[in-house]
């Protein structure tokens, strides 16, 4: 199993990277694969409504949003971390994250995904709202763990000194590796829910 890691913190040492280095730690325990991709760092431009993806497949802009959903399609997880700027996810890994699930056409069905979000003191519980949101629309169970996943820190050797946070996100992976193991298992035995579709609703009278 593979597990994808997508980084929006331009720190590529930060504590985002940090708390990833120790959700890996325990995935790899259980021979889960992971890999980090750099996004925060990037120049990432929003999505422009082009709609151009609905026939290509893909978005019209060859950037690292096109090249990360071939890696997201051989994944059964996915975590994604942002620190907090004014209160809100990092405006590059928003906008990388809106085209990648927009675009990608993947289906992202029981994939399972988490969120971890690092600040130096608040805004945390707003931002990790943010961030699972893409799971709920697509159908990916959401991981939970003792706590809300976020460190604190300012750097990123205060994360070690968030000794709760450690821990949340050490159960946040031990919780990862059971519900990938129990949808795969429960899809070989009952296969997976289908999904109804066709009706799309726009609240205008």
């Amino acid at each position: 199993m593979k597990v994808l890691m997508i980084n929006g913190s331009p720190d590529t040492k930060g504590c985002i990277h940090t708390a990833f280095t120790i959700a890996a730690e325990v995935l790899n325990k259980y021979s889960v694969e992971t890999e980090e991709i750099l996004v925060g760092n990037k120049d990432i431009r929003g999505c422009v409504a082009c709609g151009k993806c609905h026939t290509a497949g893909k978005c019209v802009f060859p950037d690292l949003v096109n090249e990360t959903a071939p890696k997201l399609a051989q994944s059964e997880g996915l975590i994604i971390g942002t620190p907090v700027y004014y209160g809100n996810p990092n405006g590059t890994v928003l906008s990388f994250l809106q085209r990648l699930f927009y675009s990608c056409g993947l289906d992202l069905h029981m994939k399972v995904g988490a969120s971890i979000v690092s600040c130096r003191r608040m805004g945390n519980s707003a931002v990790f709202e943010a961030m699972n949101q893409f799971f709920g629309i697509n159908g990916m169970p959401t991981v939970p763990s003792t706590y809300w996943n976020d460190v604190h820190g300012y750097g990123a050797e205060d994360v070690f000194s968030d000794k709760e946070g450690v821990q949340t996100i050490r159960n946040m992976a031990e919780n990862m590796v059971f519900l990938m193991r129990s949808i795969r298992d429960g899809a070989e035995t009952y296969g997976i829910p289908e999904e109804e579709s066709g009706q799309y609703t726009n609240f205008i009278r």
